[in-house]
C-alpha cells in the first residue's frame, strides 16, 4: 500500500483503517466497535475493548521466545555506565516493582507521581504503573517545587517515587529537598514515597511515610498484568497552559498503543530486534512514547541515555552511542545538533565512530532550520527527517514516512500529514486558505488513536483550549501554510506571528534568514512593541565559538538579508548579540518571555528554564543597547 492509498484510507474509512491496525497488537478483548461517540458526543476508539499495555511491551515478547534479545540500553555517560536488560529481566523488575505498589495500597486507577532522572528505574515505574492499572504522571527531573507541588495537588497520586539526584553534566542535582518542600506546600497528602538512593547523594528518609527503592524492590512480590479499558487512562502528562496552570494530557491505553505500535514501523521504519535511539528525556511526551513504550510495544532495543549532546565527554557523544549500540533510527531535537554544530562545525568527531548503521535521523520539537538541516546533511549518508506532533497528539502528525518510500524532502518542511490526521489550514474566521498563504493549523475531528481525549479532571477547559474556537476542529496553537505539494510549513505558534504595520509576518522565517549567516549559531526573532508601526522584529544572536565580528557590522548584514529575502516592510533593524539564549530544559526558546521582559510587562520564570539566570544578563545587554527601557 502506498502512502497516498494509505492516507486517503485513514480518512475517508477511519474505523477500517484503524481496525486494521489494531490487529496487529495482543487484546485481551479485541474492541467490538473501533470508533463511536461517548454520551458527550465526543470521539472514543476501541470502546469496550481490553489489554495491557505493559503485557504488550514485556509479557508477549517473553512468552514469544524473545526473553533473552535486549530490550533497554541504559548508557549514562555523566556516571561513565552502560547497562543491558533483556525482555525478561526488565519483565521481571517491572512485576516486583507493580507488586511494591500494590502492596502500598495502589490500585487500578489511583495515580503515581514519578520524579525521577534518566535512570532505567524511571522507565520501570512508568511500566509497573501500566501492569497493575495504574496511571502515571511523570514530572521531570529537577522541576522546581511550587510546580512539582501543583501537578501533586492536580493529579493526586497515592504514591511518589523519586531518586535522591539527576546530574547535569558533572552537577549533582538533589531531588529531596525540591520534593520535601513541594510536599510540604501541596495540599493534597501523599501516603508514601519510595527513593532510589544515587552514589552521588545520600538519601534521607521520612520514617513512616518514605522507603528505600532498593530495599523496597526486593521484598516485594511480583505481580501479573491487569486487564484495563482501552479508554481507561494510561498516564497524564502535563503541559504548560496559557492561564499559568499546566494542563493535564491524558492518554488512554488502547489507541496509544495501536497508533504507537503502528508508527514504529510506518513513520521510523523500524521493527522487532532493531535498535532505536530518542534522545530525549522520559519526563517530556517524547520520553514517554518513544523511549519507553513504543519501542518495547514494537520488540525493538530501546536507549535510555543519560547525558548531553556535548560536554558528556564532548561533541562527539552522539556519535558514538549511535555506533557503540548500531542504532539504526535516531530521533533528536533540532538544538541538540545546534550545540554539536557550535563546538565541532566540520563535524570532525564523527569521523572517530563508524555510524554505517543510522539509517534514518528524525528530528522534532521545534522548526529545522535550513542551516541546521543542510548541516546534517553534509555531514551524514542517512536521510535527516523532519517531523512534527505536540503533547497532545502523542504521536506525529505530519512526517516524511520511512515505512513507505521517501518523499522529496524540503527543507523547512515536515512533509505530509500522517494517516489518520485529516489536516486543514484555515483563516480567523475558520475558512480554508489557499496554498503559500499563512493561517491556523488545524486537524478534522476524529483525531486519530493515541491523542488525548481530555484534559485530566478538566473536561471543560479541553473542549475550550482546543475546539471552541473552529468547531469540529482540533486548534493545533501552531501557524503555517501548505504548499503546491501538499507539504505543510510550520512557522512557529500562533503567538509569534507579529504584525508590523498590517503586515503579519512570522518571526520562523525571520530565524531562518538570521541564522543561514556563517557567523550566526542560533538566533531567535520576537516581536516587540513599536508605537508607529505595532510591532517590530528584534534578533537576538549566538555565535559560533571562535567567530570575530563587529557586532554592528554584522547587524547592518542582517538587516540588508532580511531586508532581500522578506522586504523592507518586515522592518527588520535591530540585532543583538547575546552569550546566551534563554530556553526551557527540553530546548525551547522562551520567546514569548523575551517579548514580555523586552515590553517591560509583568512575567513569570518558568520552572523548565535551563538557567534563570540567563534573563537578567540579557536584560542587562538590551539595556546597554538602549532596547530594554526605551
Amino acid at each position: 500500500m502506498s502512502y497516498r492509498v494509505a492516507y486517503e484510507r485513514s480518512i475517508a474509512d477511519p474505523a477500517g483503517f484503524w481496525t486494521e491496525q489494531a490487529r496487529a497488537i495482543d487484546w485481551i478483548e479485541f474492541p467490538p466497535t473501533t470508533l463511536d461517540r461517548d454520551s458527550r458526543g465526543d470521539y472514543r476508539w476501541f470502546r469496550g475493548g481490553k489489554l495491557n499495555t505493559c503485557a504488550l511491551a514485556l509479557d508477549r515478547h517473553v512468552d514469544s521466545g524473545r526473553s533473552d534479545d535486549v530490550a533497554l540500553i541504559y548508557d549514562s555517560p555523566v556516571t561513565r555506565t552502560v547497562s543491558r536488560f533483556t525482555f525478561r529481566e526488565l519483565r521481571d523488575r517491572v512485576a516486583k516493582v507493580a507488586g511494591g505498589l500494590v502492596e502500598l495500597g495502589v490500585q487500578k486507577g489511583d495515580r503515581v507521581v514519578i520524579y525521577m532522572p534518566m535512570v532505567p528505574e524511571a522507565a520501570i515505574a512508568m511500566l509497573a504503573c501500566a501492569r497493575i492499572g495504574a496511571v502515571h504522571s511523570v514530572v521531570f527531573g529537577g522541576f522546581a517545587a511550587r510546580e512539582l507541588a501543583i501537578r501533586i495537588d492536580d493529579a493526586a497520586p497515592k504514591v511518589v517515587l523519586s531518586a535522591t539526584c539527576g546530574i547535569e553534566f558533572s552537577n549533582v542535582v538533589a531531588y529531596q529537598p525540591l520534593l520535601e518542600e513541594a510536599l510540604r506546600l501541596s495540599r493534597h497528602s501523599v501516603n508514601h514515597c519510595v527513593i532510589l538512593e544515587r552514589p552521588q547523594c545520600r538519601a534521607v528518609l521520612r520514617e513512616g511515610r518514605d522507603l528505600d527503592w532498593v530495599t523496597w524492590e526486593t521484598a516485594s512480590s511480583a505481580v501479573d498484568p491487569v486487564p484495563v479499558d482501552a479508554n481507561d487512562p494510561l498516564y497524564v502528562l502535563y503541559t504548560s497552559g496559557t492561564t499559568g496552570k499546566p494542563k493535564g494530557v491524558v492518554r488512554d491505553n488502547g489507541g496509544h498503543a495501536v497508533a504507537l505500535n503502528y508508527s514504529m514501523k510506518a513513520i521510523y521504519g523500524v521493527d522487532a530486534g532493531d535498535v532505536f535511539w530518542a534522545a530525549s528525556d522520559v519526563g517530556w511526551v517524547v520520553g514517554h512514547s518513544y523511549i519507553v513504550y513504543g519501542p518495547l510495544i514494537r520488540g525493538c532495543t530501546s536507549i535510555l541515555y543519560e547525558g548531553k549532546p556535548v560536554r558528556t565527554p564532548d561533541a562527539g557523544a552522539f556519535w558514538r552511542v549511535i555506533a557503540e549500540h548500531r542504532v539504526k533510527t535516531f530521533f533528536v531535537a533540532p538544538t541538540a545538533f545546534r550545540a554539536i554544530k557550535k563546538e565541532d562545525p566540520e563535524a570532525r568527531l564523527k569521523s572517530n565512530y563508524d555510524v554505517s548503521c543510522l539509517k534514518y535521523l528524525f528530528v522534532a520539537g521545534e522548526r529545522l532550520d535550513p542551516p541546521t538541516y543542510h548541516w546534517l546533511d553534509q555531514i551524514l549518508d542517512a536521510p535527516v527527517i523532519d517531523h512534527w506532533w505536540q503533547t497532545e497528539t502523542g504521536w506525529p502528525i505530519c512526517a516524511n514516512m520511512a515505512g513507505f518510500p521517501l518523499h522529496a524532502i524540503k527543507p523547512g518542511s515536515p512533509t505530509l500529514p500522517v494517516p489518520g490526521y485529516a489536516l486543514a489550514v484555515v483563516d480567523d474566521d475558520g475558512k480554508p486558505v489557499d496554498a503559500n498563504v499563512e493561517g491556523n493549523i488545524v486537524i478534522a475531528a476524529p483525531l486519530p488513536p493515541g491523542t488525548f481525549p481530555t484534559i485530566w479532571g478538566d473536561h471543560d477547559r479541553f473542549v475550550e483550549a482546543y475546539w471552541s474556537r473552529f468547531p469540529g476542529y482540533y486548534l493545533t496553537g501552531d501557524g503555517g501554510y501548505v504548499d503546491d505539494d501538499g507539504y505543510l510549513y510550520v512557522m512557529g505558534r500562533i503567538d509569534d506571528v507579529i504584525n508590523v504595520a498590517g503586515h503579519r509576518l512570522s518571526t520562523g522565517e525571520m530565524e531562518e534568514i538570521v541564522a543561514s549567516h556563517p557567523a550566526v549559531a542560533e538566533c531567535a526573532v520576537v516581536g516587540i512593541e513599536d508605537a508607529d508601526k505595532g510591532q517590530v522584529p528584534l534578533g537576538l544572536l549566538l555565535l559560533k565559538d571562535g567567530v570575530n565580528v563587529e557586532p554592528a557590522a554584522l547587524e547592518k548584514e542582517l538587516v540588508q538579508m532580511v531586508r532581500q529575502s522578506v522586504g523592507a516592510f518586515a522592518n527588520f533593524k535591530r540585532a543583538v548579540v547575546v552569550k546566551r539564549l534563554p530556553k526551557t530544559r527540553s530546548g525551547k526558546i522562551l520567546r514569548q518571555v523575551l517579548r514580555k521582559m523586552i515590553d517591560g510587562n509583568t512575567y513569570s520564570v518558568p520552572s523548565t528554564i535551563d538557567d534563570p539566570a540567563i534573563l537578567p544578563e540579557i536584560e542587562a545587554t538590551l539595556r546597554d543597547c538602549g532596547i530594554v527601557g526605551r
